[in-house]
């Protein structure tokens, strides 16, 4: 049987500084799940070998199977004034590529996909693996050429140069005057 308690002895093992030690908070190892997806709603991101950050979750990933984060938006339309409202809220476990710099000014492009395009974009925020944006953006528009398109997210870095480094897309046929809210999965730019 070995002693586990921590011993004096020079270059003996610690167990209170390993993930087994039952001693410690439980919640310290745990992650959370929320309802909209099975994605861990608190990912942190760490500097690797190289310095550059990537989510803990996706290190073992390659590719398209990497995970881009999490856009959070709500829409609404008033009808008597004939009005889209979209909030911008934030983005969640948010990662970008080592060639965008450590910390880019990062920020939420829209694009209404009507015939001509109406696009806005939010202000540009430091970059980080949570951004808070919440900024609302509003267009008058009839509601019958709003459910026949779409509305496209990008997110974009600012500094060093602009780039876009992730993006989502939303139908607008349920828009309605009960605002709704909408967790989007951001995937890979398309070419």
């Amino acid at each position: 049987v070995s002693d586990l308690r921590p011993s004096a002895l020079p270059g003996s093992f610690d167990v209170s500084r390993s993930m087994f030690d039952l001693r410690s908070p439980p919640h310290r190892f745990m992650k959370r799940y929320d309802s909209f997806s099975s994605v861990p709603s608190s990912t942190s991101s760490r500097k690797d070998s190289q310095g550059s950050n990537r989510s803990l979750d996706t290190i073992t990933l390659s590719g398209d199977e990497r995970d881009f984060g999490r856009l959070h938006v709500k829409l609404c339309y008033a009808a008597s004034v004939e009005q889209i409202w979209i909030t911008v809220l934030h983005c969640k476990d948010l990662s970008w590529p080592s060639s965008c710099g450590e910390n880019p000014r990062i920020y939420v492009k829209g694009i209404l996909t009507l015939p001509k395009p109406v696009q806005f974009k939010s202000s540009a925020k430091e970059g980080c693996n949570d951004i808070e944006f919440m900024e609302t953006f509003v267009f008058a528009i009839k509601l019958k050429s709003l459910q026949a398109v779409r509305l496209v997210f990008k997110i974009q870095t600012q500094t060093p140069r602009k780039k876009t480094i992730g993006e989502c897309s939303l139908a607008l046929r349920e828009l309605s005057s009960e605002e709704s809210s909408h967790w989007l999965d951001l995937s890979p730019p398309s070419k």
